[in-house]
C-alpha cells in the first residue's frame, strides 16, 4: 500500500511537473519556488485523498479527479490545492 502511494505521489509530481513546463517554443521559466513548494505541500496533505478518491490517476487526470472529488476530499487537502492554485496565479498586475 505504501509503494502504491508513493507511485501515485510520483505520478502526481511528474504530471505537475509537466504542467508546470511552458508551451513548446515559448521562452517560460521553471516553477518558482513558492510553487514547487505548495505542489509538495498538497502532495503531501493529499496523499490518502488521492488514494480513496482516484487510485490509478495520474498527472492531469488526478488532478481534475480530486478537484471533481468535492466534498470527499478532506480539510486539509482542499486547504493545499487552494494554497497551489494561489501560488500557480501571476501577482496582481502582470
Amino acid at each position: 500500500m505504501k509503494v502504491q502511494i508513493a507511485a501515485a505521489l510520483a505520478a502526481l509530481a511528474m504530471g505537475g511537473a509537466a504542467l508546470a513546463q511552458p508551451p513548446a517554443g515559448g521562452g517560460g521559466q521553471s516553477p518558482s519556488p513558492e510553487v514547487q513548494a505548495a505542489r509538495q505541500a498538497m502532495m503531501q496533505a493529499c496523499a490518502a485523498d488521492m488514494k480513496s478518491n482516484c487510485d490509478g490517476k495520474t498527472g492531469r487526470e488526478m488532478m481534475m479527479c480530486m478537484r471533481d472529488a468535492g466534498d470527499k476530499v478532506s480539510a486539509p487537502c482542499k486547504d493545499a490545492m487552494a494554497k497551489m492554485m494561489a501560488a500557480r496565479r501571476p501577482p496582481a498586475g502582470q
